[in-house]
């Protein structure tokens, strides 16, 4: 590799989105100064170089390859419809694009919509899902406080991003379709560089061994020999469990990784076998 070569990143300049960033780098062994104030920054171990922007503009700027690469939410990526590619989804800033309207109103389906009025931020988004399920209403495009748009009379619902829908329930509002799922995700410029494309590919080697090791558990238990077979269905680790014989005869002890998702009902399902001594230990990083 060229070592003269920088990736220049892009991600947001403030928020939890820029704090997830800044953390996800940091995991991933990238040393990058994030003083006050600071537009751009250059990491101490990893040739990467760090431009700190508005997400709005994180699209654009990469589509022109002012920089090389950015951590937008997929939400904005779709909305500004920029010529990039999505080279991983990274587990984290999680949300939803959902259409919502005011809690005392009677929801029969979409056709609800048909000839009203939908307050959002995200219009593109929303005239496709419209499209496609073939509503006709009028879309109000506003910038920010998209959620007090039917209680001043301006729609008669809106489309907005949703988290915990603490928002809707404080502003008198009710999530009733969602439109799309959305999570951060790392995009590059199309026409990358093959030298500045190669860092890109070091750094996503290192992103998907943090991710792996966050949406995992190591596990260590001890068990009858005649339970094995069972519990061997049960942990399959990455290709199967390793087993290492205990002084006790006829008991082994039992290493894998579980997922993190089925992690509880994993267990349940191990002690129901004759698991015992069950310790779970968390995974730096995982390479696979």
């Amino acid at each position: 590799m060229n070592t003269k070569e920088v990736l220049r990143i892009a991600i947001q300049k403030n928020g939890r989105l820029h704090e997830q960033s800044m953390r996800l780098l940091n995991d991933c062994g990238v040393k990058v100064s994030n003083g006050s104030g600071t537009l751009k920054t250059r990491a101490a171990n990893f040739p990467v170089e760090i431009l700190f922007l508005r997400d709005d503009d994180i699209p654009q700027y990469v589509e022109d390859g002012v920089v090389d690469a950015g951590i937008a939410g997929e939400n904005l990526i779709r909305e500004k419809n920029k010529h990039v590619k999505v080279l991983e989804k990274l587990g984290f800033a999680k949300c939803r694009l959902a259409l919502a309207i005011r809690k005392d109103e009677k929801y029969s389906g979409l056709s609800f919509f048909n000839g009203k009025k939908i307050a959002t931020s995200y219009p593109n988004i929303l005239k496709a899902f419209l499209k496609k399920h073939k509503i006709r209403c009028d879309i109000e495009e506003i910038s920010g406080s998209v959620e007090i748009a039917p209680g001043i009379g301006l729609a008669d619902g809106i489309m907005d991003i949703v988290s915990t829908g603490s928002t809707l329930f404080i502003n008198g509002l009710r999530e009733v379709e969602t439109v799309m799922e959305s999570q951060a995700v790392l995009v590059v410029h199309k026409g990358l560089h093959a030298a500045r494309l190669q860092i890109a590919e070091k750094l996503l080697f290192r992103i998907r061994a943090v991710n792996n090791a966050r949406n995992n558990k190591y596990i260590l238990l001890n068990a009858p020999d005649e339970a094995l077979e069972k519990i061997c269905k049960i942990l399959p680790g990455i290709k199967s469990p390793t087993i290492l014989p205990l002084a006790r005869k006829g008991w082994s002890s039992l290493h894998s990784v579980v997922k993190e998702d089925t992690f509880w009902e994993v267990i349940d399902e191990l002690k129901k076998a004759g698991a015992e001594g069950i310790l779970v230990v968390p995974i730096e990083k995982m390479v696979t």
